[in-house]
């Protein structure tokens, strides 16, 4: 129950409350992050996590399951377990957990991200207007937010402005990493190691950090559209991307930040 204050007016009712929990990932019986999420859609999480921090080094995955040494109800289904059959180099465990607001800290950390990563192939130039357009048709698809009013979105569209997907977390990062990883598991059942989002746009409800760029980079998406402000690290990471970036995007408005051929 919570108290709910209205024009002066107040009154006991119900609420509905978003789930925070947190979930180990493994890659090869090796932890490699803690993180705190909501729960659903975990095994997406997992694959998307493996994909943009570069553990997997184009290692495919060969399964996913729930707790990598007993039944997954032993660990509340709070512990998911990636295998490559040990294909994948032995990764580096992050240190500490991951919260629902952050991810990556440490100038180390953002160096070996990019580092790894290569220009964006050329592609065909976003029309603005489309990308503005995008956060008006994600929001009709917020359902978790439309209940909680707690959760972060994102979610992969088209060039045709159809919602490829959409997932919803506590954390914003989690919400990136599970559209991605649903991305990875669809292509990985065609028969492809990865997924090609070349003319695939990434929007996200909240800022445009410099994880939500890496993440967009990694993942190959051409165009990064957030709801709020980017940071400078996010400005200038996407202009060595040759990623487009738009911020402040509601209601057919926005700033758009790179390329700077954009601008």
């Amino acid at each position: 129950m919570a108290r709910r204050f209205i024009s002066g007016e107040s009154a006991k009712n119900p609420d509905d409350l978003l789930v925070e929990e947190p979930l180990a990932i493994h890659l090869d019986d090796v932890q490699v992050s803690s993180t705190m999420r909501t729960p659903g859609h975990d095994f997406e999480l997992a694959a998307g996590f493996c994909l943009t921090e570069g553990v997997l080094h184009d290692a495919p995955i060969l399964g996913i399951r729930y707790c990598a040494t007993g039944a997954p109800v032993d660990s509340d289904f709070n512990v998911v377990s990636v295998s490559t059959g040990g294909v994948a180099p032995e990764p580096t465990p992050r240190l500490g957990s991951t919260s629902s607001s952050c991810g990556i800290c440490g100038a180390d950390a953002i160096d070996e991200l990019t580092s790894r990563l290569e220009l964006l192939p050329s592609y065909t130039p976003w029309p603005p207007e489309f990308l503005l357009g995008l956060p008006d048709l994600a929001t009709e698809q917020q359902g978790l937010f439309d209940v909680t009013g707690a959760s972060h979105a994102a979610g992969a569209f088209d060039r045709d402005g159809n919602l490829v997907v959409l997932r919803e977390d506590i954390g914003r990062h989690n919400a990136v990493d599970k559209v991605i990883g649903h991305l990875m598991l669809e292509a990985a059942a065609a028969g492809d190691n990865s997924p090609d989002c070349t003319d695939l746009a990434l929007f996200v409800s909240g800022r445009a950090s410099f994880e939500m760029v890496q993440k967009a980079w990694a993942a190959g998406f051409t165009a990064l559209v957030a709801v709020s402000g980017p940071s400078s690290l996010a400005v200038e990471t996407s202009r060595r991307a040759g990623l487009t970036l738009v911020g402040f995007a509601r209601g057919g408005n926005g700033t758009i930040y790179s390329p700077t051929s954009a601008l």
